[in-house]
């Protein structure tokens, strides 16, 4: 069976597309629709960041409204700022 392709809003060009849409809501169909596997895991990393920089208890409301106003500007909007003191990892 073949791949499902999206045209990633975030990458700008035809990539798979996830398995499944990852909430039950209309932001969870938009990325479904038109996000790419890549794109998805870039997020994933980007969340990862915003969580640990900003100490976000994902079980409190706030904080999910924050990750998910962050998701929405990352992937439709002008993108995420890092967190003002964010200093990447030395490689």
């Amino acid at each position: 069976m073949a791949e499902r392709m999206v045209k990633c809003i975030k990458l700008g060009r035809e990539l798979p597309g996830l398995d499944e849409p990852p909430f039950d809501n209309e932001l969870g169909r938009r990325i479904y629709e038109n996000v790419s596997k890549d794109a998805w895991q870039m997020w994933v990393e980007q969340l990862k960041m915003i969580v640990n920089e900003y100490r976000l208890n994902l079980a409190d409301r706030e904080a999910q409204k924050l990750v998910r106003q962050a998701m929405e500007e990352y992937f439709f909007g002008q993108g995420v700022a890092p967190p003002p003191d964010y200093v990447p990892p030395q490689k």
